[in-house]
């Protein structure tokens, strides 16, 4: 049970809701610390960042272009040019877009500090054994964080960005994006993508608390090669080596799964000494 640190008495359900409401403070105001940053670069922000998938000299379009010219392969990324045009149709559409962009970007910096307040709030029920492991998982937990932003960033983002652009139902209709659409998909991609390479950290709690076994992931293997699969089919163009280039790691990422839960189902239970 908990200990009060005050008086080192059990915490009540109270005293956790108390710690969790001053968790969620603590985190909201590095996230708007955070986000009072990126403001200040929002300009950059926007200019070499969020807009730069747009641009057809986007690192990933010339890397994927020559590797098409290499090995003869689709030609969609070696454009001149994207066919669309950004567009914001409200009187206050770009501030607003302008502070909320800057409040997703302090999220996302403020990630580490928002796991180890949530370490913190945890670590009373954990055996002293793990305790220990405090910097492992917050640095394991935002490099699996950060490596899949920049996983939705670089790939399945532009790769979304050049297939919807070139998708095209009629002659007739133009592409004129509203800003609020283009900047949905950028905050989806990249937070989404990341909260999906936090898979093995998933599995590892859920495997802990025996919720999720290795048997359990093996049976269901094939499933989820399928639904990987089909996630790499809609969102990359035609080809092997991009529909490759997606499904690999988020393969890998399952198969690590795996390995953790099964590493954590052969772990003997130990006492817990928190007292």
């Amino acid at each position: 049970m908990a200990k009060n640190k005050k008086d080192g008495s059990e915490m009540s359900f109270m005293d956790h809701l108390e710690e969790l409401r001053w968790l969620l403070v603590r985190s909201t105001i590095a996230i708007l610390i955070c986000g009072c940053v990126a403001f200040t670069f929002s300009s950059f922000i926007f200019e070499n960042i969020i807009f730069a998938p747009q641009k057809s000299s986007f690192l990933t379009y010339r890397i994927f272009c020559e590797l098409a010219n290499k090995y003869d392969l689709d030609k969609s990324f070696c454009v001149t040019e994207i066919p669309f045009k950004i567009q914001s149709r409200t009187m206050d559409g770009q501030l607003s877009t302008d502070i909320w962009t800057s409040i997703t970007a302090g999220l996302i910096l403020a990630f580490p500090f928002i796991l180890w307040e949530f370490w913190k709030f945890i670590r009373p029920a954990l055996y002293d054994s793990e305790k220990k492991n405090a910097v492992a998982f917050i640095f394991s937990t935002s490099l699996l964080f950060f490596l899949g932003v920049l996983f939705g960033y670089y790939l399945i983002m532009p790769l979304s960005i050049n297939f919807l652009a070139n998708y095209q139902i009629s002659e007739v209709v133009e592409n004129n994006i509203d800003l609020d659409s283009y900047l949905s998909l950028v905050k989806t991609t990249v937070i989404s993508c990341g909260l999906v390479f936090e898979m093995p950290i998933i599995i590892f709690f859920l495997a802990k608390l025996g919720i999720v076994t290795a048997s359990f992931l093996r049976t269901y293997r094939r499933y989820a090669y399928v639904i990987i699969l089909i996630v790499a089919a809609v969102v990359t163009p035609p080809d092997v080596v991009s529909q490759m280039t997606v499904t690999i790691p988020l393969i890998i990422l399952f198969e690590a799964s795996i390995l953790i839960a099964a590493r954590m189902n052969k772990t003997p239970k130990l006492e817990n000494t928190n007292g």
